[in-house]
């Protein structure tokens, strides 16, 4: 018998083996029900091959993601139709030019758009529903949504909470209710847990805590928590990974990467998004979840990184009670980053503690180039004294320096309201497809953001921006980069908690301060370096920037009468 048989042999016997463990138990609870134990079972990957047990997966998985293309494009099927009739109209003016076939063909075109527009708005008030019975069919659309990605397990689960954060793209009842599955996943069997727990740290359980908690306080998509004390005293929480997580995993990347394949097939489908690019950053990124020693590495280098900060807190890791599936970190209680009466209750000013997380995300991006890529409420505590608590480093984004040089001019050309200036930095990071020609696109940018900049710099938003874009998307070859998948959900999850904490929030508004500060220490070091070795002779040909400069040395003498 190979290896993975064995394996396969193994978990499979764990699952009809697993039984009460001799725990020091401090807390009572009513046992889990067999219908909360979805996905407990493993599908496994061979080469890339799927089998009819894929294939019928393929079809569930498709069938969920066409079920909700559609209702996304009946949704705004008024902006997808505007785009339509103003083609038609191109398309009849270079008719006109050419012979009167053509006219007719065009008439003909037009008679097909007619009838599908017809059916669609059909469709649509069906589906959709009119404008007094819109809100309930979107509320009952997501609760079937949530439903469908909890029953395929932990990959489409991960990639909802993900959805869950995108106000942008998603209708706001979708929102919610995808945001419960950031704490509301239903648990896997706690026999199994435990099972795991003693067979990856190689002894009994009551051999590693002298307490340990019935259920979970927490489960997730890839794992759930324990409350537990070691037998030196500290009261710590105990992170253990899902069953067959990987296999299920690996099984369904494999199918998504055939939904991409087909999507790429479509320029319409693959034309405003990198399918491929943003699929293979999340593969990346949640093998790395799946793996609690790189998590527990990741923690250490963020506390690390905020060692100067009296206000940011990060779990110790117990490195002797950690594996790659089970991971051990002190306990810490305190309030949701979005409860307010709480924080209220215990006069904690939820304006100041949002603040204090915008200047941990300008530094994780601007000056560390490695950030908390999952910032939802769940993974963020506020403490009695006031200290912002930081858990989960599963899912971390890095960034190299030159794609930092470039965000941080994007930044102050957005804040220094300059509009040639933004449209290049688009073509910089790569908001545009290959080929584009610039000089099309950079006109209408700079029309776009000059209308933004009529706005005090306090009422422009990413999400009003966003649903600006919606048209120039449509008209010109824009799509987000696949390196910036991370950064915009982190950006977006922060900006939705910024305005449940303080309806006066704004994005820009609150970083502007910040990142000014975290660009004067970095182009002041860059400078001080290049200068230097001009004065030592050690120059290879590089200039120094004279007109940077001196608007560094600008912004710098206004930093200061600011403050």
């Amino acid at each position: 018998m190979n290896d993975l048989a064995l394996k396969e042999k193994n978990d499979e016997e764990l699952e009809r083996t697993a039984g009460p463990s001799g725990l020091s138990l401090v807390k009572a609870a009513a046992p889990i029900e067999k219908r909360d134990e979805p996905h407990t079972h493993e599908i496994r990957p061979s080469d890339g091959k799927l089998g009819i047990r894929g294939y019928l997966r393929l079809f569930r998985i498709s069938r969920v993601i066409a079920t909700l293309s559609l209702y996304l494009y009946l949704d705004q099927y008024d902006v997808h139709v505007k785009h339509q009739k103003k083609r038609l109209a191109a398309r009849r003016a270079s008719a006109y030019a050419l012979t009167r076939a053509a006219v007719f063909g065009e008439w003909l075109h037009r008679m097909r758009f007619t009838v599908l527009d017809a059916f669609l708005r059909v469709l649509r008030r069906f589906i959709v529903g009119g404008a007094a019975t819109k809100l309930e069919h979107q509320e009952r659309q997501a609760v079937w949504l949530k439903n469908k990605l909890i029953e395929l397990g932990p990959t489409f689960i991960k990639i909802g909470q993900s959805m869950g954060t995108r106000a942008d793209l998603l209708p706001l009842p979708f929102v919610k209710e995808l945001g419960t599955l950031v704490d509301k996943v239903p648990p896997f069997p706690n026999a199994i847990a435990h099972q795991i727990i003693e067979r990856e740290l190689g002894r009994k359980i009551s051999e590693v805590f002298s307490e340990f908690d019935t259920d979970p306080v927490a489960a997730a998509s890839l794992g759930q928590v324990y409350r537990a004390r070691l037998h030196s005293g500290e009261e710590v929480a105990v992170k253990v990974q899902r069953p067959h997580l990987e296999g299920t995993i690996k099984h369904d990347i494999i199918i998504l990467k055939k939904v991409a394949a087909f999507a790429e097939r479509f320029e319409q489908l693959n034309e405003n998004a990198d399918w491929t690019g943003m699929l293979r950053e999340f593969d990346q990124t949640i093998h790395e979840e799946m793996d609690y020693v790189a998590e527990g590495r990741n923690a250490d280098r963020f506390r690390e990184n905020f060692k100067n900060w009296a206000n940011i807190r990060v779990p110790e890791i117990y490195w002797n009670e950690t594996t790659n599936k089970v991971l051990t970190m002190d306990f810490i209680r305190g309030t949701k980053v979005t409860d307010l009466e709480e924080q209220e209750r215990k006069n904690i000013s939820p304006s100041k503690v949002n603040r204090l997380l915008i200047k941990t995300y300008l530094k994780q991006l601007l000056e560390d180039g490695f950030f908390h890529a999952d910032p939802h409420p769940g993974n963020l505590l506020v403490q009695d004294d006031g200290r912002l608590t930081f858990f989960d480093f599963g899912m971390v984004g890095r960034i190299d320096a030159a794609l930092q040089s470039k965000m941080i001019d994007a930044f102050f050309h957005v804040v220094g309201k300059d509009p040639a200036g933004i449209a290049q930095d688009l073509i910089d990071l790569d908001f545009l497809k290959p080929g584009t020609p610039h000089s099309v696109v950079k006109p209408v940018v700079e029309r776009m953001f000059e209308f933004h900049f009529n706005l005090k710099l306090k009422d422009v938003n990413f999400k009003e921006l966003t649903y600006d874009l919606a048209d120039v998307m449509y008209d010109y070859p824009f799509r987000l980069p696949s390196n910036f998948t991370y950064i915009m959900r982190a950006l977006m999850t922060l900006e939705g908690i910024g305005i449940i904490t303080d309806p006066e929030f704004n994005f820009f508004e609150t970083a502007k301060p910040y990142a000014k500060e975290f660009m004067l220490k970095r182009e002041g070091r860059d400078f001080r370096k290049l200068f230097v070795d001009k004065l030592m002779g050690r120059d290879e040909g590089g200039k120094i920037d004279w007109n940077r400069t001196w608007k560094l040395a600008k912004m710098a003498f206004k930093t200061v009468l600011n403050t």
